[in-house]
């Protein structure tokens, strides 16, 4: 195989496979029925006009035969006459009209012949034209329901270009919050590691360390202080001892309760006495 037709070829096959990728086998169906029916007109067309022409033999054949009987009568007309001569001149035109019938019956017999196969293979046509709308009707949805159901099914799995396009976007949302957390994390880091402060203040990491044990100190010293002034206050908050002799009114109360009401009534029957006497 040369260059040339290799490269032929080549092409062919590619504007082949790009004509495989564009076609609509439902458009190229549509366009067959469509090609059919005019080729179905066609056959109409010539039938019809088959039709015409074998009508206008059969006048013609009709007015020779008008002829044919007009020359006859007028050879009988001669022959009363005594013309035989002028008898003689119509059946010579008689015998011309009538080599002309049949001349002309064998041409519509031919026209009728090709009339009748013209309808014939017009019925197979028409015929061949109805079962292949049925199967193009027929084709034409089992390729809806298979692109349909195509369609659920690229859809369901992710696997059509749109979904490639969703799950690449996701890929890059994902790529972009993952390093967006890493650069949070970061700057938290470097914000409690002090890096921020070192660029943003004079004082060194010492400093910051010098600062932080005063500030302790100082709380330190507070708290032993507030210490401090709460145990005084305490302590003069503290009760005065009782004294000897004092009886608590609660401690009185107690006393009376144990008490027997007998012996107080005795005793104070005895000084009653004592006071009468």
């Amino acid at each position: 195989m040369g260059i040339l037709s290799r490269t032929s070829y080549v092409i062919r096959s590619k504007i082949n496979s790009l004509l495989n990728r564009a076609e609509d086998p439902t458009q190229t169906l549509d366009y067959s029925y469509e090609q059919m029916r005019d080729q179905l007109q066609e056959v109409k067309r010539g039938i019809a006009d088959l039709t015409t022409q074998k009508k206008r033999l059969e006048m013609q054949k009709r007015r020779l035969e008008d002829n044919v009987e007009k020359h006859n009568d007028q050879a009988r007309t001669a022959v009363k006459q005594d013309r035989e001569d002028l008898a003689r001149r119509a059946l010579e035109k008689k015998k011309t009209k009538m080599n002309q019938i049949e001349d002309l019956d064998r041409q519509i017999s031919n026209l009728q012949s090709q009339q009748d196969q013209l309808i014939e293979q017009k019925n197979e046509l028409q015929t061949r034209i109805e079962e292949f709308r049925t199967k193009k009707e027929t084709m034409k949805a089992r390729h809806e329901a298979a692109k349909a159901s195509s369609t659920v099914s690229e859809a369901m799995t992710a696997t059509g270009d749109e979904f490639e396009d969703v799950g690449r976007a996701i890929e890059r949302a994902e790529e972009q919050t993952e390093d967006m957390e890493a650069r949070a994390a970061a700057l938290d880091e470097l914000h409690e590691s002090g890096a921020f402060d070192d660029v943003l203040s004079d004082k060194d990491s010492i400093d910051r360390e010098l600062e932080e044990l005063s500030a302790g100190s100082g709380v330190e010293a507070e708290l032993e202080t507030l210490k401090s002034d709460m145990g005084a206050d305490e302590a003069e908050a503290e009760p005065e001892p009782e004294v000897e002799g004092d009886v608590d009114e609660a401690d009185l109360e107690d006393l009376e309760a144990d008490v027997d009401e007998g012996e107080i009534d005795a005793e104070l029957a005895e000084l009653k006495d004592e006071e009468g006497s």
